[in-house]
């Protein structure tokens, strides 16, 4: 079976925060709006005086940890208690995640996702990411129902630090390094066939538009390339991510950024930048030792670490029990053509330390 779950519709122009309560208007007049302090600063004054120029009425609540169990059902009982119509949601992947959460377990809630980064496709994505309240991954919970619509201001994108610009890069184009093995041993499966096509899209476009995005960024301006370079990071990579078959194809480079969450050394990596490193393990254990050349080229490019550098006291045990935490179904990894062992992660893991 075959499905795809997406938003139902996206929208990014340049300066679209000041048109945002015409995006909403249609939806609800009495909303709630979940942010991040930062979040919040970076699209006003004009998105709030967009919302009063359209006469809709607005609570506000901040997320100032991680996305946990926790501040999900603190959200979704505070959008109770005001009676919203709407949940509107600005900022990054954990604002947006938590949103999406609720609006999954609240069936007649709207839910509008605002992204000011493009580090990661949570505002597309059709799971919510759940951590504990240090940072550390619980799991990815899949969505019973997905965003309204999806907003991206590239003005407030071009504005925010290079950095994630640089993570969401790499996050996106982790998606087809990770799903490309699996087409070696299964060459009929569409939904397969297609979350490959979308994120090799993705990754052409990083390869030919790549550098001049981060330039435009670092220059805090709005140009064609990073136009296409933020929906490559948000929509192509989420696009891959929706489409869903019965025989399920995780990413293995996921799920060894899940384990480096709990690492509290290396909690100050973004999302991206664990999985940069991760893809590095990923391609060693792939390739005998010795990672995909284009691979490690574009990790470079975007300043991904390559090393556990971060990592204190003993390191070698440290590493030995990451590698024997690391967590991935037995059913997804009979489908990838590389054999996945504790001993191969550990000495993946061990080979970053002097190689790269």
């Amino acid at each position: 079976m075959l499905a795809i779950k997406s938003p139902r519709a996206y929208a990014h122009e340049s300066g679209l925060r000041a048109r945002a309560g015409e995006f909403i208007k249609p939806y609800a007049s009495h909303i709630r709006i979940f942010t991040s302090p930062r979040a919040w600063q970076a699209v006003n004054p004009e998105l709030t005086q967009s919302l009063e120029a359209n006469n809709i009425r607005w609570e506000i609540e901040y997320l100032t940890g991680e996305c946990t169990d926790d501040a999900i059902e603190t959200l979704k009982h505070n959008v109770e208690q005001q009676g919203a119509e709407l949940l509107f949601a600005i900022g990054g992947g954990r604002v947006l995640d938590a949103a999406k959460a609720v609006g999954s377990q609240l069936p007649d809630l709207k839910v509008i996702n605002f992204a000011t980064v493009a580090a990661t496709c949570a505002a597309w994505s059709p799971v919510a990411i759940v951590y504990n309240q240090q940072g550390g991954h619980v799991r990815s919970q899949p969505l019973g129902k997905m965003p309204d619509l999806v907003l991206v201001d590239s003005e407030i994108i071009a504005r925010s630090d290079v950095r994630y610009l640089k993570a969401g890069i790499v996050d996106a184009l982790a998606k087809y390094y990770e799903f490309y093995p699996y087409q070696r041993n299964n060459p009929n499966d569409l939904a397969l066939d297609l979350k490959v096509m979308t994120a090799k899209r993705a990754l052409d476009l990083y390869r030919e538009l790549g550098p001049a995005a981060v330039a435009a960024n670092e220059q805090q301006i709005v140009t064609p390339e990073l136009v296409k370079i933020i929906d490559a990071n948000i929509v192509l990579a989420g696009l891959a991510n929706s489409v869903r078959d019965v025989l399920p194809t995780p990413g293995f480079a996921h799920a060894i950024h899940n384990r480096l969450t709990h690492q509290p050394e290396l909690h100050a990596w973004l999302h991206g930048e664990k999985v940069g490193y991760s893809l590095l393990v990923q391609s060693l254990i792939e390739h005998d030792g010795v990672p995909d050349a284009d691979l490690l080229a574009l990790l470079r490019a975007y300043d991904m670490p390559l090393t556990l550098a971060p990592l204190t006291g003993d390191r070698a045990a440290t590493i030995r029990t990451i590698a024997e935490q690391i967590k991935f179904p037995a059913a997804s990894a009979e489908r990838l053509p590389f054999r996945i062992s504790a001993d191969a992660l550990e000495q993946a893991l061990l080979a970053t330390e002097n190689t790269f």
